[in-house]
């Protein structure tokens, strides 16, 4: 199938790209990478009468490296993250995930911004930011303002982005010299979707002991105060996690996501900084 007709603007400024989206009386859909979009337009599971392409803004492209953070923008991809093209606020974390979205040319073209803009519980960056706290901010005809990790994904393919609004960017804290991380997740072959996702970051010197549970039905499910799993990996404990992310107790999904659990926490405790 190809896909229904449709207008097309390539706007240079975040500016003109909001005048746009505004004037479009709720018809547009702006894109980025078009990684996800494009398949869906070509299935017509998406039919915009316009579409805003971001790709032509510098802007979206920049980093801000402010020393205790960075400030990511939405337009930079997979391969720059991948490439340690930009500053690196996760010790490599960021890096080892990049590698293992899809192929070298979904993350060619494939943004940050974009992702997390489009929300799929099995993708990478949804889960990344909810394990590292992050900020997205925003910018919309009523201004700029941040909208919290923990506020961001309100349900599969749903975000807190308005639909005049434009994802400037993702402010990320930076983790300390001796941070641990990990990240594993299930997929058939490398590249694919995940069927689960669980990750880890032990940050002590920032009091920072987070884990997460992703491909789940929804948002991520995010354990705020994972000390306990870290310090000693307690069956029991972990099948209570699992069953408040929304798993149910015998079934595939809640196996593979118990595996991945365990297995991202038994790589957190031999982490020597080189991947997990």
């Amino acid at each position: 199938m190809k896909p229904a007709p449709f207008d097309y603007r390539r706007p240079d400024t975040v500016e003109a790209a909001l005048a746009a989206l505004a004037g479009s009386n709720g018809v547009a859909k702006a894109v980025a990478g078009g990684q996800s979009l494009g398949p869906m337009l070509n299935l017509r599971l998406a039919q915009p009468a316009e579409l805003i392409d971001l790709g032509g803004i510098a802007a979206l492209r920049e980093c801000l490296d402010a020393g205790t953070s960075v400030q990511l923008g939405a337009g930079i991809t997979h391969a720059q993250i991948e490439d340690g093209r930009i500053p690196d606020p996760s010790r490599g974390l960021m890096s080892f995930v990049a590698r293992g979205i899809a192929y070298r040319a979904v993350r060619n073209r494939g943004t940050l911004g974009g992702s997390l803009a489009h929300a799929d519980p099995a993708a990478d960056w949804i889960n990344v930011m909810a394990l590292l706290d992050a900020t997205c901010i925003v910018m919309g005809p009523r201004g700029q303002r941040e909208i919290a990790q923990r506020d961001w994904m309100v349900g599969a393919f749903t975000t807190a982005l308005a639909d005049d609004e434009v994802l400037l960017g993702v402010r990320i804290a930076r983790l300390s010299p001796g941070a641990r991380w990990s990240y594993y997740k299930v997929n058939r072959k490398p590249g694919e979707f995940a069927e689960a996702i669980c990750a880890f970051v032990d940050d002590g010197a920032q009091g920072r002991r987070r884990a997460v549970i992703g491909a789940i039905d929804g948002a991520p499910f995010v354990i705020a105060d994972a000390g306990a799993l870290i310090e000693r990996w307690d069956e029991a404990l972990a099948h209570r996690h699992l069953c408040e992310a929304g798993l149910e107790p015998g079934t595939l999904e809640y196996q593979l996501h118990a595996v991945a659990l365990r297995r991202a926490a038994a790589a957190l405790a031999v982490f020597t900084g080189e991947g997990a």
